[in-house]
């Protein structure tokens, strides 16, 4: 079970779980702020949307496409 943080906040989650499920599982599941103020949150779970932006391990990564790991640290973007 990979332990990480997300948002500064520490994080259990099973093997296998991807960082947008932990952001449903560990905060409110947006991934980030529009321009315009809006919260965002992960859409089509493949990649193609990219509302699913994040920074992972201080480098922006799609949330649906990467899996969690043990260490990882994850910031949504605002």
């Amino acid at each position: 079970m990979p332990d990480l943080t997300l948002n500064g906040q520490a994080l259990r989650v099973a093997a296998g779980t991807s960082v947008a499920a932990a952001l449903m599982l560990g905060g409110d599941g947006c991934s980030r702020t529009s321009v315009s103020g809006q919260r965002r949150a992960p859409l089509c779970g493949m990649g193609i949307c990219q509302e699913c932006r994040v920074s992972i391990n201080g480098q922006r990564r799609l949330a649906c496409q990467t899996l969690c790991l043990d260490g990882m640290q994850a910031e949504t973007l605002s």
